[in-house]
């Protein structure tokens, strides 16, 4: 998260030091003025400024999302070329102006005060504006590259708050800060980032094809090196270099910093700025003729609230009207009927390209729509759970051939509409051949046959251990116990059936009450921290009974358990995450330091469930499954250098490196498991 935390810090340190001290220079002039009065007008403008800001944060995402694939890399990659363009300007602006920036705002806020308190907020509102429109748009185009990353948000924050402690040491005058210097220094490593930005921009318009050139590759390391690496992580992160780059990303990258850089570092020369000339004091203004006097016209007085949830409010709601116009429906979407008499009333052949239908529920059924490939039952779109009288959009890519709608009610059968012919081509169509339970059966059988040869192995390894507890010899226990809970780990797809046999055997000790000595706390984890922490063999006689007694009955129990087929799908990433977030945190761990061990187990299980499930996997995603293989052999190759003979290297002892590099394996892995669950869903047909 820290490797893309880093340039939005710098942002919001660069960005919010700018605004503040542009606040900072407002109150400044106010206080010495003696109009200590007019302080809620400018922060009035400082409000409406970071609503403003807020709200176009919010029209680009909101932009976005409601745009199909193929327009939301063309649209985040303008925007990214324009984000570029907005912070080279403001670097090249804050090098030449750091100087003299605040006798240009104490100027404009003089001559605001003479013009009423309007003046007074728009002069503040465009001095901060500016500064948030540009950290807004350029935190945007760093989050959209970060992806589902928190550190864009988090670097943003914490630069946003370190900027507003500066403003305030500077403003009480307890610090001293050269800003020529800061503005320079931060300014040359913005222009790198920026230069990152550039290229990512340019590879999105490549692949949303506003630019050519997406598939010539200048430099493709994706093979030699380990993207999930730390220094793969914090390069990409901080730089936006990636393994594999097109010549226009190079020439772009490359081009931007041989021309920017150094006209930034020379600096051109300026003239040194003369001072402003001082304001005359008024004087007495002279008389031409007596006036009669006139007698002031009471006036109503406005309440002090209006003017700043005015200008807060108006931003936010254009901002609302933008999205809802922008986020309203295409005019040609189709409204097709949901039901089991009048499934697809209503479609006709759409035109080739990305398009949305209205999915209206017109039965009394809550029912799930399912637009297909008649011919091969291959599924484009879905809508889940559509309530009666209820309307959802579908959106799905349309290209040449043949489409139908496939309606199937929560009770009854389902239906299909009549197909329609659509001529031409618009892209690519993503369908998945769908997955019936049957297709899942054989998978299925394949998998319990493991499982109940994993139990009966398990069975005798946990009748061992309880046998040399029982006779005193606990280093050999150890032993017994990592064989036992090694196999016990290998069976993770399981977890879901075993019910709570998994608890007994394999529970640990969080929640509970006493905690490690809490009466409940048993299975392996209970002997584990008893053997590693010096407990005597007539304390652990009793737990290892226990463990080998649940073991023998999970192993009769399980052949009359439910196994969901559709848990094998699901399961293929769910072992692994709990392999990421228990022992890879060492959060598992009871003393024995067999963590990676486990994760080991854990790989073993997982690679067993792949081999079930990998005729309907190759069928589905070809390219899929070879990925998958590689990242696998990454992990194992990780976990077997932590792997010494018989023992095996606690996480905590790691080094920062290699922890890295298991963390980062373990989520590449993750990533390209993601997609199994819905490749292999099951989905109603009947």
């Amino acid at each position: 998260m820290w490797d893309d935390a880093f340039p939005s810090f710098l942002i919001g340190l660069r960005e919010g030091l700018e605004a503040g001290l542009i606040v900072s220079v407002l109150i400044a002039t106010l206080v010495r003025s003696g109009a200590r009065s007019r302080l809620p007008q400018v922060w009035t403008g400082v409000l409406a400024a970071i609503s403003l800001a807020l709200s176009f944060g919010a029209v680009l995402t909101f932009t976005a999302a409601s745009l199909s694939a193929t327009a939301q890399e063309a649209f985040g990659g303008a925007l990214s070329v324009v984000a570029v363009g907005f912070v080279t300007a403001m670097v090249f602006w804050m090098r030449r102006s750091a100087r003299t920036f605040s006798g240009e705002i104490r100027e404009k806020i003089t001559g605001a005060l003479g013009m009423g308190a309007g003046m007074l907020i728009v002069t503040s509102f465009l001095a901060v504006g500016r500064e948030g429109l540009e950290t807004a748009l350029f935190l945007w185009t760093t989050a959209r590259a970060a992806g589902e990353s928190a550190g864009p948000l988090t670097g943003a924050a914490i630069g946003l708050v370190l900027a507003a402690g500066l403003c305030w040491g500077l403003y009480r005058r307890v610090l001293h800060i050269n800003l020529t210097r800061f503005f320079t220094a931060t300014g040359a490593v913005l222009i790198v980032i920026a230069a990152g930005v550039l290229g990512y921009g340019l590879r999105d318009l490549q692949e949303g094809g506003v630019l050519p050139g997406g598939t010539s590759y200048a430099v493709d390391l994706g093979g030699s090196v380990d993207a999930g690496a730390w220094y793969s992580t914090l390069v990409q992160g901080v730089l936006n270099l990636t393994p594999t780059m097109t010549w226009l990303q190079v020439a772009g990258y490359a081009g931007y910093l041989a021309v920017v850089m150094p006209l930034f570092l020379r600096g051109a020369p300026t003239r040194p700025t003369a001072p402003a000339p001082p304001a005359r004091e008024a004087g007495p203004v002279p008389r031409t003729r007596e006036a009669k006097p006139v007698r002031p016209v009471p006036l109503r007085r406005r309440p002090s609230w209006v003017v700043p949830v005015a200008v807060v409010a108006v931003p936010a709601v254009l901002a609302g009207a933008a999205v809802a116009l922008g986020g309203s429906r295409p005019a040609d979407a189709q409204t097709v009927a949901v039901s089991g008499t009048d499934c697809g009333k209503g479609f006709t052949a759409p035109k080739p390209g990305r398009r949305t239908f209205r999915m209206h529920n017109t039965g009394d059924k809550t029912s799930e729509v399912y637009l297909i490939d008649p011919g091969t039952g291959a599924v484009y779109g879905e809508v889940e759970g559509l309530a009666p009288g209820t309307t959802r959009d579908l959106a799905a890519t349309v290209t040449g051939g043949t489409y139908a709608w496939r309606c199937v009610p929560s009770s009854g059968k389902a239906v299909t509409s009549r197909a329609v012919r659509v001529a031409g081509a618009g892209g690519t169509a993503a369908a998945v051949v769908p997955v019936s339970a049957a297709d899942l059966a054989a998978p299925l059988r394949s998998y319990k046959a493991y499982v109940e040869r994993g139990l009966a192995t398990l069975v005798t390894q946990t009748r061992r251990l309880s046998d040399d507890v029982g006779a005193g010899r606990l280093v050999a226990a150890r032993t017994d116990w990592l064989a036992a809970h090694r196999t016990y780990a290998s069976l993770g797809a399981a977890y879901g059936t075993f019910q709570d046999y998994d608890q007994k055997i394999n529970g640990r000790p969080d929640g509970l009450p006493g905690g490690v000595h809490d009466k409940d706390f048993s299975g392996f984890h209970r002997i584990e921290y008893g053997l590693w922490h010096g407990e005597s063999a007539s304390d652990l006689a009793a737990p290892a009974r226990q463990l080998a007694a649940d073991a023998t009955g999970l192993r009769k129990a399980f052949p009359t358990q439910d196994f969901d087929p559709g848990d094998l799908p699901l399961r293929a990433h769910e072992i692994l995450e709990n392999t990421l977030q228990f022992e890879l945190t060492g959060d598992a761990d009871q003393g024995s330091g067999t963590e990676l061990a486990t994760a080991d187990a854990n790989l073993t299980g997982t690679r067993e469930l792949l081999t079930v499930l990998r005729p309907l996997l190759t069928s589905r995603a070809p390219r899929l499954l070879p990925t998958v293989d590689t990242d696998i052999a990454r992990f194992q190759k990780l976990l077997d250098s932590a792997h010494h003979g018989g023992t095996w290297t606690p996480v905590d002892r790691l080094d920062t490196t290699a922890r890295a590099r298991l963390d980062g394996a373990t989520g590449q892995l993750l990533e390209d498991l993601a997609p199994v669950p819905d490749l292999l869903e099951i989905r109603k047909s009947a």
